[in-house]
């Protein structure tokens, strides 16, 4: 299971698991956003991303299952390990 940060949302008609992640500025976002992307390509599982000054939303869904799989809990707990 992905850690509490994580929320249940619908998005687009389809569950994801959801997370907003706050930063001292846009660079450090940036950097998250791309050691984030690192992981998705190793597990070849990508979220929908949205980055601003200071902040990164995630979305993990799986589409072709249709919704929140152990896909997706994985990769949440690895992005949990990048803010620990």
């Amino acid at each position: 299971m992905a850690g509490k940060a994580w929320k249940n949302v619908d998005k687009d008609g389809v569950q994801s698991l959801y997370r907003e992640f706050s930063f001292e500025n846009f660079r450090e976002a940036l950097s998250f956003v791309n050691k984030a992307g690192e992981l998705a390509e190793k597990s070849n599982h990508h979220p929908d991303v949205t980055l601003g000054w200071g902040y990164v939303k995630l979305w993990l869904t799986t589409h072709s299952d249709g919704g929140v799989t152990e896909k997706d809990h994985e990769l949440a707990r690895q992005i949990d390990q990048l803010t620990d």
